[in-house]
């Protein structure tokens, strides 16, 4: 959970643009990303520092979960303040599978993983003990509803994939009944 000290003063103000939420004051912003690797400074790829002058871009997963822990309130393009179900809706017409990824991303990030997008990867996330640029994420983790099937085939490409970049591979299994995420860990072996 994030605890700066400009974070418990008042609520950080985001503008919801799209399938992002930005925070356009850079001490905020700076504030956010210190508290626990919250999005991402705009113009700067791999930030460096914890220090930059740039506004920040959230992710509405990471919003969605700020939001809910009081830590931001949200502008709309039109002015309006978003609620929590409101950005839920507007979440769910745009991102397939918000809900399942959501459930995941907050429980991780309720159990103190750094949490960030893990598409460059092929998964949904890349999980941090430490956090981005103190560590590489030892994590990849993909979400599966309890519903779904998956190939074995692409079981052995996401484990190929985790084991040439060194990370553990792990499945996310969420979804309808579920009242708890089984996470699965794959690791080669040598028969």
């Amino acid at each position: 959970m994030a605890s700066s000290e400009v974070l418990e003063k008042k609520r950080i103000k985001g503008r919801l643009l799209g399938l992002r939420v930005i925070i356009f004051d850079v001490e905020a912003a700076q504030s956010l990303y210190k508290a626990g690797f919250y999005g991402k400074p705009l113009g700067i790829p791999k930030p460096r520092s914890v220090d930059f002058n740039a506004p920040l871009e959230l992710s509405l997963v990471e919003a969605l979960y700020l939001l809910e822990n009081n830590i931001i309130e949200i502008i709309d393009e039109n002015n309006n303040k978003v609620d929590k179900n409101s950005l839920i809706k507007r979440a769910e017409s745009m991102v397939p599978r918000f809900r399942l990824i959501y459930k995941v991303y907050k429980e991780l990030r309720d159990q103190g993983y750094i949490v960030r997008s893990g598409l460059k990867f092929g998964a949904d996330f890349a999980v941090y003990e430490k956090g981005p640029g103190i560590e590489h994420a030892p994590y990849l983790v993909h979400v599966l509803n309890a519903l779904e099937s998956i190939d074995p085939l692409d079981i052995v490409r996401a484990g190929r994939l985790s084991h040439s970049v060194r990370k553990a591979f792990i499945i996310a299994i969420a979804g309808p009944g579920e009242t708890k995420t089984r996470y699965l860990m794959f690791r080669w072996s040598k028969l």
